[in-house]
């Protein structure tokens, strides 16, 4: 029905306001709604009067055409004191006067409209609202919650609240404004009851309800305002609502019996509102059914008439201030015994520290410095006294309005930021009162010009900034907190820039990464360069641990995983993930501290705390470059003690294992992917190109028919090569000696080096020594044209190769063979060294042409040659580097002997040598 109502006015009310649908409360003859102005967003509301309200009476009482005369006429009259209500509303600008914000409209639909300040509820209903609580079975004095909608649709809770103090604020405030009603206007209210009382958004109680409001009798004021009618005020017309009538339950004697307008009615009316207050239901202690005799009868009997000795008929104990010295000056017969608006004031029912604070808050404009800073001082100790409420509504508003003076900025903060803690709706306040005014005092012109006066307010945000924190979002932080703070970072004080600096733990919780890295980080960098302190050093150095995802109160002595391992389930606390991603680290972090100067301890040992957590992020190469000289640079700091320095060598250590281990899993990985190259290359290694030719084992022999095609000249009938077979790797089917190598293991070539080296170490046979058959002086002998000492076997090569010759095995290498040349060998003093027995030797050859006895236990056997007519003596021989390179498991035989008419031996193939 109401929304219905307001759709059928078009106003400029209308048109440049957003109206809620459903009304926040009735009151009188209006209904009440929220509002906001379209181009401002401004709050009022927004009070609308509907003719057809009346329309319900005209059929009952109408009676006819004239009736129906006497009914509109009396419409109008009803419509002209609405009317009336606003154009005074107009006209009187007071605390305790309810604002207008928008003139009284007329619509199309005959209705009424006009905007004032916002306003939550009318005291009637709030009391109505009371009522229906304790008749609920709820508790006495429980919060009242209005649900009210705001003109975008959302709707919210209210809360308000009648306590002791809240009527006396109330209270104090209804006998301001009718203090200035009667001194100051020269107006008797008239109709001074709950529905006359709006309270708004401040708790501040408000006078409204003017329609009755009239010169008093004895005015000396020229008026064009004409007095109130009695005679028809008085008289109640069942053909009108009563919310439009007076209100005779609150009307004083004067006007009823005495038919006397003067504002000691008020006072009347004011003490019957003061006993509806406590009353229980609250209602007026007279009970006249808008009936002007009943009204008179209650009067003429002391039991009905309110008094001290009847408890002013109320249901439930008055305090004793009221009772023994307010309302009996209140509410009595004469006028002339009522006390005045501005002495009511003054009684003791107002004379406590709660209500002289709220006086003394109201008047703080006008109070000196001296009596201002001794009030702020003073305030925080009695916070918890006041009710929630009047914190809310009237202290809180009050002091954020006191925010212009720089003076007293930071006792102010103190006082505000304590009842953001003991109220409940302390968030939304911090949303939409206080953060509001912060950014308007610290960052009016863009916080371009910074206020050395505002330094001790800024102090008192930062260290409430996680209380600020907790009752905002990201978004309003970002938005009205990050410049604050940035200015805390950019002062030149240094307590200041500290209390910034260890606002990051609250930071990290509410921005997001982005904002952190980007905006936090590079300011905080730039303070830590440029500081030349050493505190905020180290609270900057506390705030890269927090920014790597430490704690500055981190337990070091648990493990941290640099080494890979965590003991048990014990790990450090963090207060959150590492904000700073592994590039910043490195590249920014690492760079700042290694550029540091400073070697007090105090800045050290807080730079150890960021390199623990650098080594948990930075990788084990950058751990290993660029950390640890670091580490080890100020590890070395001569101001450190022993303890100090323990700890900077457990670190090392520490990330010193990480690298290790982290180095060995790599190894690891790459090894088991490349398994069959790593075999290859240990093969070549172990055997080797050497060992390919040199037999160390001295089981492989060269075989005895390529040896024969050697000497012989016979060719290499099967494409084949004694040399290049001992050079090239061996078939797959014959059987490798194996040989023992390791990877940090070299080829054991230096064995012909030891023993002054003697060529006879070589060729020292690993098995025992036999003495050559008797049969040996069937070979021709073979002299040497001159001996020369032995060279190193490695020096001659394969291209020194030639036939074998026996030689004389025992040093001196210098010894000649002449003196063994004719005698044959003795077993008794052989001085061969020959292999132990075999089935088969290792060199072998095939019988000659003309076969020769060969010795059967010789190393190898040479064919006589054919003969010859050329025969020589003797020939030179040379040691080969082939037979060096055996560990002397072959001997050497000397030749037969021949006559000397024959040519024998190696005679035949001069052209081969």
């Amino acid at each position: 029905m109401f929304s219905s109502a307001l759709k059928s006015f078009t106003s400029n009310i209308s048109a440049n306001y957003t109206i809620s649908t459903t009304p926040t409360s009735i009151s009188g003859a209006w209904k009440v709604y929220d509002g906001k102005k379209k181009s401002t967003g401004k709050a009022v509301s927004v009070f609308v009067f509907d003719r057809k309200s009346l329309d319900p009476h005209l059929g009952t009482l109408g009676g006819g055409r004239s009736g129906g005369a006497a009914v509109r006429k009396l419409h109008d009259e009803v419509i002209a004191r609405v009317k009336k209500e606003s154009n005074l509303l107009a006209r009187l600008r007071h605390p305790s006067i309810l604002e207008l914000a928008e003139p009284i409209e007329d619509t199309r639909s005959g209705g009424l409209m006009f905007a004032t300040e916002p306003v939550t509820a009318s005291l009637a209903g709030l009391l109505q609202e009371k009522d229906d609580q304790e008749r609920a079975g709820g508790v006495v004095g429980r919060p009242s919650r209005f649900v009210i909608e705001e003109a975008d649709g959302t709707r919210r809770r209210r809360e308000l609240e009648i306590d002791e103090l809240e009527i006396q604020k109330g209270l104090l405030q209804v006998a301001q404004g009718l203090e200035f009603l009667h001194e100051s206007a020269g107006l008797v209210h008239g109709n001074l009851t709950p529905d006359a009382i709006y309270i708004n958004a401040k708790s501040d109680w408000k006078i409204a309800g003017l329609g009755f409001a009239g010169p008093p009798d004895n005015s000396s004021s020229q008026s064009t305002m004409s007095p109130i009618s009695l005679s028809e005020v008085l008289y109640h017309d069942p053909r009108l609502p009563r919310s439009i009538q007076l209100d005779l339950d609150y009307t004083s004697p004067d006007f009823a019996m005495d038919s006397n307008i003067s504002s000691s009615a008020d006072i009347f009316s004011l003490g019957l509102l003061l006993i509806a207050l406590y009353n229980s239901p609250h209602t007026s202690p007279l009970k006249t059914n808008s009936n002007l005799s009943t009204y008179k009868k209650l009067f003429t009997s002391s039991s009905t008439t309110p008094s001290a000795s009847n408890n002013f008929l109320s249901s439930r104990p008055l305090p004793k201030d009221l009772v023994s010295a307010v309302l009996p000056r209140l509410i009595t017969r004469r006028p002339a015994q009522r006390m005045n608006a501005r002495e009511f004031q003054q009684s003791q029912f107002f004379d406590n520290i709660l209500m002289s604070s709220i006086r003394f808050l109201d008047a703080l404009p006008a109070k000196t410095p001296n009596e201002k800073s001794q009030f702020m001082r003073g305030l925080p100790n009695i916070l918890d006294q006041f009710p929630k409420s009047v914190l809310d509504k009237k202290v809180l508003p009050a002091l954020l309005e006191e925010t212009k003076d720089k003076e007293l900025l930071s006792l102010i903060l103190q006082n505000i930021f304590k009842i953001i803690k003991i109220i409940p709706s302390g968030k939304r306040a911090m949303t939409e009162k206080i953060l509001p005014q912060l950014r308007e005092t610290f960052l009016a012109g863009g916080g371009k010009e910074r206020d050395a006066a505002k330094e001790a307010g800024l102090a008192v945000i930062l260290e409430n900034m996680e209380l600020v924190g907790e009752s905002c979002d990201g978004k309003e932080f970002k938005t009205d907190i990050m410049p604050i703070l940035q200015l805390g970072l950019e002062s030149p004080t240094h307590t200041i820039v500290d209390k910034s600096l260890s606002c990051l733990p609250t930071i990290m919780k509410i921005l997001d990464f982005s904002t952190i890295k980007n905006e936090v980080f590079p300011v905080v960098a730039a303070v830590f360069s440029k500081t030349s302190s050493l505190g905020i050093k180290v609270r900057g150095l506390e705030a890269f641990v927090v920014l790597c995802g430490g704690s500055p109160t981190d337990d070091t002595a648990v493990g941290d995983g640099l080494d890979g391992a965590m003991t048990g389930s014990k790990k450090p606390k963090q207060c959150s993930n590492a904000v700073l991603d592994k590039y910043t680290v490195q590249e920014k972090v690492v760079p700042l501290l290694k550029a540091m100067k400073t070697k007090e301890p105090a800045v050290m040992m807080a730079a150890l705390a960021v390199f623990q957590q650098v080594g948990k992020i930075a990788d084990t190469e950058f751990l290993a470059m660029e950390a640890l000289p670091i580490l080890w640079s100020f590890s070395l700091g001569p101001l450190l003690n022993l303890q100090q320095f323990q700890q900077f060598i457990d670190l090392i250590k520490k990330v010193s294992s990480k690298i290790e281990n982290e180095q060995i899993r790599k190894l690891r990985d790459l090894s088991s992917s490349g398994t069959n190259a790593t075999s290859k290359a240990n093969d070549f290694v172990s055997a080797g190109s050497t060992n390919g030719f040199f037999n160390l084992s001295g089981s492989d022999d060269v075989g005895e028919d390529d040896f024969q095609r050697l000497v012989l000249g016979r060719g290499n009938q099967n494409n084949g090569d004694m040399l290049g077979d001992a050079i090239r790797p061996q078939p797959q089917s014959r059987k490798q000696p194996e040989v023992p190598s390791f990877s940090w293991s070299s080829t054991p070539l230096n064995a012909a080096h030891s023993n002054h080296n003697s060529i006879s170490n070589v060729l020292t046979p690993q098995s025992r020594t036999i003495t050559p058959d008797q049969s040996l002086n069937s070979f021709a002998t073979l002299n040497p044209a001159n001996s020369k000492p032995t060279t190193n076997i490695m020096s001659n090569g394969i291209s020194s190769f030639t036939p074998m010759q026996p030689m004389q095995p025992t040093p001196p290498m210098i010894s000649g063979w002449s003196s063994h040349i004719a005698q044959p060998t003795q077993p008794s003093q052989s001085s061969f060294s020959m292999p132990p027995p075999q089935p088969q030797h290792t060199f072998s050859m095939p019988p000659p042409p003309q076969p020769q006895p060969v010795t059967p236990f010789s190393a190898f056997s040479l064919p006589p040659p054919p003969t010859t007519p050329a025969q020589r003596p003797g020939m030179q021989t040379q040691n080969s580097g082939y037979f060096g390179g055996a560990q002397g498991s072959t001997g050497l035989t000397q030749a037969p002997m021949k006559p000397p008419g024959q040519k024998t031996g190696l005679d035949k193939y001069e052209s081969l040598i």
